[in-house]
Parts: structure tokens; sequence; C-alpha cells
């Protein structure tokens, strides 16, 4: 999308409103970086004076100024330099501590902005983007915005003092010489926007490549398993080469088109300067030979050394552009990040129930993804209070989708999920989640140690609450045999750990946790029957008094539930005990016979 048909305000606009806490801060750091500036365009002039000195027996002002030999007058111009040397260093101390500063705390700011905002917002807008894209987000394009606080702002705020000063001096010492030297200007900033209305997509472009590439790395470490088991490594070798090669052909466009900026601005800016040192030059030499010219030498002198100081900065201003560009393109991909609406939202309702409480009730609900058909349709389910319920059925029949509608995950297309008889759509998320225990399938576990990974829940917990945890969970033993016990690092994703054993760790931290209503969403489908076997002990004892929520593929599993629901294609097709539904010789008593390898016999 380019500038001219984007309805966004500028990346520029929407950085100011964001950094309002930081605007006085902007305005000191702007204030160094002038005055930097103004001292370091000083000496120039002192310069000036000091020929002026020499070569017409010494200057009237200094004269006032008790200043009466030439000596005393060089002097008194040394010093004065020395001065202006001095704060000029002094402030350019002040502007890099003050923009650095600045680009550190506004880059932190904004990366835990847009993280915490990440984690407000629902499971189906991550669908939509990549874990790489994201890591992007918040890494890379932050840092692009850190590098050009760090460096550009100033250059551009110099540049415009330095054009301000200057010209005003030019004015002052001769109005023709002073047309000669601005007379450049207004194709430089011309071009210079130009250039900038040119850059912008590109460097969108490349921010979205760069965001892209980085999200078909992040999967292929992710899957780096399976890129093995299926000797897949040169395959997806070149299928990187391809992205990567495609970021640097969108590179490449932006570079060709930025490259160019400098060239032709030094021309322009040439123009300029030989127009300064001939004008300027004969108007010297006519004071010299016959007094008429409107410049002395001191006076041409400064004039030669500003229209450097004026023009050849603005060769910069390709670099500093190209800096610009990119982290605007960042600016714009942070803030669409920050300023995303999350559809779920935190409920007005506070609620607090006691064990033994918590009934669930699912009310005719109807729910799909996205434009797919529906995944649950018109479902009618209650879970009692202190109870334990199953959910049963083939895969892809909606088993999970419950659980994800319950913890408001998403919400239903139709129908109503309740606690205690109050929708879960009006109650505050965060009791809504810390009354209920997760423990899935897809069991995740952070770079930490074994203590700091059960007591996620609750990270307060004495060592005392996590060894008790864990011995409910059956892997208390377990961890007394790790090298360090409860502080042994379990490894990314926990990968120095065996499926078992973080499916029990899992379960210690759902213990520990002592929800209200535990929900168990395909906990033992992963493991060996040794493993499920201790698990399912585990579960049992943690279940007891507990208004739980098992969905299960494997009817093992389940034989104990007070209540057992077939889910197929979405719907509620029967429900009972395990011996009832059995005794039917319905879905469940077909599932039943499969598992157990009665209909394999009896085909026999």
């Amino acid at each position: 999308m380019t500038a001219a048909t984007d309805p966004r305000p500028s990346a520029l606009a929407r950085l100011w409103r964001y950094g309002r806490p930081y605007r006085r801060r902007v305005g000191w750091a702007t204030v160094h970086s002038v005055l930097n500036k103004l001292f370091d365009l000083a000496p120039p002039l002192l310069i000036g004076l000091a020929v002026d000195v020499v070569a017409n027996d010494g200057d009237a002002l200094l004269d006032r100024l008790g200043m009466t030999t030439q000596r005393s007058q060089i002097v008194g111009i040394a010093v004065l330099t020395f001065v202006v040397w001095a704060f000029e260093s002094l402030f350019e101390f002040l502007h890099n501590l003050a923009w650095r500063n600045l680009a550190q705390d506004l880059q932190h700011d904004l990366r835990i902005d847009a993280y915490g905002h990440v984690q407000e917002l629902e499971h189906a807008w991550f669908q939509e983007r990549s874990t790489g894209d994201l890591m992007a987000v918040l890494n890379d394009d932050v840092n692009q915005l850190e590098r050009f606080l760090d460096i550009g702002a100033n250059e551009i705020i110099q540049v415009l003092t330095t054009v301000v000063a200057v010209g005003a001096v030019f004015v002052i010492l001769d109005p023709t010489v002073a047309v000669l030297a601005i007379a450049p200007m207004p194709l430089i900033l011309y071009g210079s926007f130009w250039f900038q209305r040119k850059l912008e997509p590109r460097y969108e472009a490349v921010r979205g490549q760069a965001g892209f590439l980085n999200g078909q790395l992040a999967n292929n470490l992710l899957g780096i398993s399976t890129v093995k088991s299926f000797t897949a490594e040169a395959r997806e070798t070149e299928r990187i080469a391809g992205e990567s090669d495609r970021y640097r052909e969108t590179n490449r466009r932006a570079i060709a088109l930025s490259s160019a900026f400098t060239p032709l601005i030094r021309m322009a800016i040439l123009v300029g300067f030989t127009g300064t040192m001939v004008w300027g030059g004969f108007e010297a030499i006519r004071s010299v030979t016959d007094d008429s010219g409107s410049l002395s030498v001191g006076q041409y002198s400064v004039l030669l050394f500003l229209s450097q100081r004026l023009l050849w900065p603005l060769t910069q201003l390709g670099e500093t552009f190209d800096q610009y560009q990119r982290a605007m393109a960042s600016t714009n991909r942070i803030l669409d990040v920050v300023d995303t609406e999350p559809r779920i939202v935190s409920g007005p309702d506070r609620l607090d129930l006691a064990k033994g409480q918590g009934r669930v009730t699912f009310e005719d609900v109807t729910f799909s993804y996205d434009d797919a058909g529906p995944a649950l349709d018109d479902v009618r389910i209650d879970l009692p209070a202190g109870r334990t319920t199953a959910i049963v059925g083939p895969t892809g029949s909606g088993k999970s989708t419950l659980v994800r509608l319950l913890l408001r995950f998403y919400d239903p297309d139709a129908g109503r999920v309740t606690i205690e008889g109050r929708d879960v759509r009006d109650l505050d998320l965060g009791d809504l989640r810390r009354l209920t225990g997760l423990v899935s399938q897809d069991v995740y576990l952070f770079h930490g140690t074994v203590r700091e990974n059960i007591a996620y829940g609750r990270p307060d917990a004495s060592l005392e609450d996590v060894v008790a945890a864990a011995t409910v969970a059956e892997v208390h033993e377990f961890v007394m045999g790790l090298p360090r016990g409860y502080d042994t690092i379990v490894g990314e994703r926990g990968q120095k750990l065996s499926g078992g054993q973080r499916q029990r760790i899992s379960i210690a931290r759902a213990v520990l946790k002592d929800p209200v209503i535990l929900l168990l969403d395909e906990a033992t489908s992963a493991v060996d029957n040794e493993t499920e076997a201790a698990i399912q002990r585990s579960l049992d004892r943690i279940s007891t008094d507990r208004t739980t929520l098992v969905i299960a593929h494997r009817l093992s599993t389940v034989r104990n539930a007070d209540v057992i629901h077939v889910l197929d294609g979405g719907r509620i097709v029967e429900q009972g005990t395990h011996d009832e539904l059995v005794g039917r010789e319905g879905p469940y008593a077909a599932l039943w016979a499969v598992q157990t390898g009665e209909a394999v016999r009896h085909e026999r």
C-alpha cells in the first residue's frame, strides 16, 4: 500500500502521539542539538574575524572591547575559540546522552507495550500472524526505530539549524551571495521529499518480507526434528534461500533508489557552492583593489567555510532519509500491533468460587472457525459442580473447541457458556482463568528450572508446596533423579525431558494452581501405557470434588466419568455412563469395540 492510498496517519504522526510522555525529553534533546550546531558554526566566523584583523590592521569592534592591538585581538579570538569549542563539545555530549537514552527508553517501552498488548489479543489473531513475523516486529522493527533516534533525529535537527543559521549570516553579509548559496535548496528539499515518497512503500515491502523470512526460519527451527527425520535439510535450505533471495531483491529495489539520492543532490549543491565562490570572490577582489566590493577578505572566508557547512551536510540527507524511512516503516508495523483492538475483552463481573462449586453449562452453542463449517452446532452440555464430565468423539468432532470457548480463547457465534449461571463473556478474564486449570496434550514448558515450571501458576509458592504438587502428579521421584533436582534446567520447550515427564510436570502445575474447574484436553494421548496409568492415578486424585471436563480420545481414560457425552460432527449424538453407552451399541460402543480390539476379533 502506497502512502497516497494508505488511510493511516503518517508514521511520524502516530509515533508523536504514542510518544506523548517523551515530548519534554525530545524538546531538551532538540535544544542540545541546536546549541551544539550553533557553537559548531561559530569557528568559521572567528576565522573570518581573525583574517580581517590581520588583513585590515585590526577590527573596530574588538577595539571598542579594549583589545587595541592586533596581537591582543588575535589572542582574544583564540580564547573565544577555545570557549566556543568547549561549549560545542559539552552540547555534543549532552545531545548524544539525551537522544541515545531517549532511544533506549522509547524502544524499551514500545517493545513492552507491544508485547503486553499482543498477550491481550484473542487466539484467532495469532492464527493470522506467524510467530517469526511477530518476533521481527518486537525485535527488529523496534531496533530500527532505536537506530534512527540514536543518530538520525539529531542529524535532521542539525541540518535544519544549519540552514537557518547560515542563511541568516549570508543575508547579513551579502544578500546576493545568499541567493546563490540558497538557490539549490528548493531543488534539494523537493528531491528529498520525492525520494521519501518513493522509498516509503519500498521499505514497507522490505520490512514485510523480513518478517516473513523470520517466520520461516523460526518455523523450521521449531520443527527441526521433523526436518531431520525426513532428511529434508537440503530442501529446506533451498526454500529458505528462495525467501532470503526475495528479501534481497526487495532490498535491492529500495537500495537502487536510495543510492541515487546523494549523487543527484551533490550536483545541486555544487551549483550553490561554486556560485558562492565566484561571486563572493569577485566582491572580495573589488574590496581589496578599489574598496568598492561588498565583502572583505575575512567575510569571503566566512562565506566559503559556511557554504560548505550549509551545503555539504545535505549530502548526508540520503543516508538520513534512508534511516528515517526504514524507521517509519518499522514504526507502522509496531503501532499496527499496538493499535489492534482485541475482539475478546474482559467482562465487568468478578467471580470467586470455592472448591466444589463451578457448574458449567454450554447452552445451545454454535461456533465455527472463520468461514469453515461449524465446529460446534447447537451443543448443549451440563457439567455438574464437583463432578467429572467426559467428552469423546472422533478427531475433528469439536471436542477441544469446548475448552477454548470455556476459557474464552474464542466466543461462540450463538448460544452461551456459563459458570454458575453467569455468562463467561460478562466475567473478568483474570477471574475466569484463575478459576480454571488446563492440562493439554500440547505441553509447553518454559526454559527454566523444573521448580519454576511447576510453580508457573503460583510463582510465590514455597518449595514444600511444589514438592507436594509433584508428589501428587507422581513426578517427584523422577525429579529427584535429575542432576540438580528441582533446580534442573528443562531446556527450551522442555526438550531435555520425555513427553511423559513433561506431561506429569504440567499436571503438577495444575495441582499447585488448585483450580475450581479442571480441564483435561487429551492429557494422556501421547504417552505409553505405564505413563498413562500413572497420569490417570494423578488425575483421579486431583479431580475429586472439582468440576472436571475430560476431553479424551482414549476411552479407557474416561470409564469412571460421572457422565460421558459423545460428540460427532459438532453435535452431541449420545450421552450416559460408560456402561450405559456400551450397552446401547451406538457410536460410543463402536469406538470402544475398535479400541479394545473386540471389533477385530468379531470380524475374525
